[in-house]
């Protein structure tokens, strides 16, 4: 689909489209954030959105998050804003404190999103919107094969998601790189170019500058497309896996003291799929952590090959068979 208006630059009427696409089904008179940085694939995000939204009865601001990483950043967030405020949108510009948990990238992401998540609040904004774009999305998929981090991480990420009860939107993530930087160059916008994307200590930035480049020239041209593909495949998957758990589940569980049981023959009697997903299900939503693989098949033997063997120690919880049964308690 295309703007049919004759004289748009291609690139401007693609991203103009994936908004619409992305907002079209929001409530007249509601408010939505853009999440600019003044690089080209927010900056290209907030000029369609400035341009689409109002013709669908949305107000909008741009909240620019100034993380304090690098010298300047503080300049870099000020002409971010003006360029917002030129586009016609209000501008705020929040500052972070970052920290070091997860490592620099995970905690910039974390202060980032709780800064627009309490933005948000704050204006009673119904949706957040973030330039993620396909070549984000190819890369975050490569990332989690490298780690091996299953399908969890191979979905990548999701089109529209809830941050603690505000949509986070990505409306861009069927959209290339390539084509939010011609369409600021269309528009007569100048993007920030970020020092971090250029810096090769950040893995992200050694598979966007060398693993994609070199598997293009290798394998043939498309293959940020097919590894976006795939996450939406595997997102698919999951989403019926999902359905498949929340049908079962109650059947299979019990509460015990300190904290619940599952029935070993019914785990059994599962596909190792399944039977994998419900663990982790159960940890996850009892007890809010996080299991490996490993882990998973650990508790998994008790199940399908119990010889007598102890209590297992996982995040947040220990795990023992009695009897016919799967016990979960806390730590």
């Amino acid at each position: 689909m295309t703007d049919p208006r004759p004289g748009l630059d291609p690139a401007v009427a693609e991203v103009r489209v994936a908004v619409r696409r992305a907002l079209t089904g929001l409530a007249q008179g509601s408010t939505v954030i853009v999440a600019l940085s003044g690089g080209a694939d927010s900056l290209a995000l907030a000029a369609a959105t400035a341009f689409e939204a109002p013709k669908l009865g949305l107000r909008v601001a741009a909240v620019i998050v100034d993380h304090r990483l690098q010298d300047g950043s503080a300049d870099a967030a000020a002409v971010a804003a003006r360029q917002a405020e030129a586009l016609g949108l209000g501008a705020h510009v929040t500052r972070v404190e970052v920290g070091d948990a997860g490592g620099p990238e995970a905690a910039a992401r974390e202060a980032r999103y709780g800064a627009l998540r309490a933005h948000a609040r704050a204006a009673g904004a119904t949706a957040i919107l973030t330039g993620h774009t396909l070549d984000d999305q190819a890369e975050t998929v490569l990332l989690g094969l490298a780690r091996g981090a299953g399908a969890t991480s191979l979905q990548g990420m999701a089109d529209a998601a809830d941050l603690d009860g505000v949509a986070l939107l990505r409306p861009l993530l069927g959209v290339r790189r390539a084509t939010t930087h011609a369409a600021c160059a269309a528009a007569g916008l100048t993007p920030w170019h970020d020092p971090h994307n250029a810096d090769a200590r950040y893995a992200r930035v050694r598979v966007r500058q060398t693993v994609l480049p070199v598997l293009e020239a290798e394998l043939g041209p498309g293959i940020a497309e097919a590894l976006a593909r795939t996450a939406a495949q595997l997102r698919e998957d999951a989403e019926a896996f999902d359905e498949m758990i929340d049908e079962t589940i109650e059947d299979l569980v019990e509460h015990a003291e300190a904290g619940i049981s599952v029935s070993a023959a019914a785990l059994a009697a599962n596909p190792a799929a399944l039977r994998h997903r419900i663990i982790r299900h159960v940890v996850s939503s009892e007890f809010h952590e996080s299991l490996t693989r490993t882990q998973t098949l650990e508790v998994a033997r008790l199940v399908t090959d119990w010889t007598g063997q102890g209590p297992i120690d996982l995040p947040g919880c220990r795990a023992r068979r009695v009897g016919g049964r799967i016990e979960f308690t806390a730590r």
